[in-house]
């Protein structure tokens, strides 16, 4: 005679969400989803990806290649006016 495993076993012996209520202070006793720390309703998977597949896109200037573009081209005018006053200091204009 076989002996019929029971199929909630998976379920039973999942890893479990690691997420405490606000409210109570305990931890959530749901199954985390897999390949995450928590369970769908405290946020695993959930949200947006980035650029303009996101639905707050408006224009890009905040977007974190536009934040590096910005860096550097402040760090260049700001060498290229510590270059211009040391010419000017040592008067070789």
């Amino acid at each position: 005679m076989k002996h019929a495993s029971n199929p909630m076993q998976k379920a039973h012996a999942a890893p479990r969400c690691t997420a405490k209520s606000k409210r109570t202070g305990l931890p959530c006793k749901n199954p985390a989803v897999k390949g995450w720390t928590v369970c769908r309703m405290h946020g695993a998977g959930g949200g947006h990806g980035p650029g303009k597949a996101n639905p707050a896109y408006k224009h890009g200037m905040r977007t974190r290649e536009a934040q590096e573009m910005r860096k550097d081209i402040n760090d260049l005018v700001r060498l290229a006016r510590e270059l211009e006053q040391l010419l000017d200091s040592s008067g070789q204009r």
